[in-house]
């Protein structure tokens, strides 16, 4: 998949532009239902573009979490950054790169945030603890904040906000502090959600000085204890997550009428997962939480209209 040989090799026969956004779409139908929710409320252009970005970010994680895991080295990623730099030039080698050379045409985009991505899957090659928040921002920012910035590109912002003459001469303002924030938000209830499941993979998430704050030990971890240390630590952790989306519910009014709903649903959604987390009396260990479909639906009508008002 990742081969790059110095020599042209022959072409590699791809599929359609439609038939790319399509494996794209089934990509993250299958691994992220509460996103791919949120996409549908997007215009058909909007809501594949974002399905192409998806589909890289989702094989870029798998790299290092999937089921090749074990053979990825930093020269696989470095095979795949080769790969980005050739999809940036308009020449996709797999199929659904075809799709994310669609979207990078219609709405030109940084390679910087690709790059960055690609350097956050390379901390967990070699990292399965963090100090300090202070280093698992840098990770959070790498593998999830920079999806807020890939995405605001395609959403897009409320220019009708300037059209007042004594605006004119303003130029609009482009969210990505808080489309940051959001990824960030999201990240860190990944985080969170996911602590049983990376335990067994020998890995803690949680920064330790949290764990030395609240007197839990990396022993109490990974036995799975649940008491009122542990629960006291996870209402910090749900807290710090919800000034992120605090921070990125700010900057939705910003973006395009077409993308505030969308973006206001995926938020509340991605947040009542911490409620599901607090119902569970903390116990993340043998209980993954999640967000049953009947809520997700009824979720949406006060989504769209806080996209209205707010």
């Amino acid at each position: 998949m990742l081969q790059l040989p110095d020599s042209p090799p022959r072409m590699k026969t791809l599929v359609s532009v439609d038939e790319s956004y399509k494996l794209c779409r089934h990509l993250t139908a299958k691994y992220a239902k509460t996103f791919y929710l949120g996409t549908l409320l997007m215009s058909p252009v909007k809501r594949q573009s974002i399905w192409s970005i998806y589909a890289w970010c989702r094989r870029t994680d798998e790299l290092v979490d999937g089921p090749a895991s074990a053979i990825t080295t930093p020269e696989t990623l470095d095979l795949w950054e080769q790969q980005l730099e050739s999809i940036f030039a308009g020449r996709p080698l797999e199929n659904y790169d075809v799709a994310l050379v669609d979207t990078l045409q219609r709405f030109p985009m940084d390679i910087q945030p690709f790059r960055d991505m690609i350097a956050g899957q390379r901390m967990d090659l070699y990292r399965s603890r963090y100090e300090t928040f202070e280093d698992l921002y840098l990770y959070c920012y790498r593998v999830a904040g920079t999806v807020g910035l890939m995405s605001t590109e395609v959403m897009g912002v409320d220019s009708t906000l300037y059209t007042a003459p004594w605006h004119q001469n303003k130029q609009p303002y482009l969210p990505t502090e808080e489309a940051i924030a959001l990824g960030i938000a999201n990240q860190l209830t990944n985080i969170l959600r996911d602590v049983g499941e990376d335990a067994k993979r020998g890995r803690i998430y949680i920064p330790l000085e949290d764990l030395e704050k609240f007197n839990y030990t990396e022993q109490d971890f990974f036995k799975g204890v649940v008491d009122d240390r542990w629960r006291a630590l996870m209402r910090f952790q749900i807290e710090r997550a919800r000034q992120f989306y605090t921070t990125s519910n700010q900057g939705i009014t910003y973006l395009a009428s077409d993308a505030r709903w969308p973006v206001w649903a995926a938020s509340m959604l991605y947040g009542q997962i911490l409620e599901v987390i607090e119902r569970n009396d903390y116990d993340v260990f043998s209980r993954r939480a999640f967000v049953p479909q009947w809520k997700k639906l009824r979720t949406l009508p006060l989504a769209w209209m806080r996209s209205q008002v707010l």
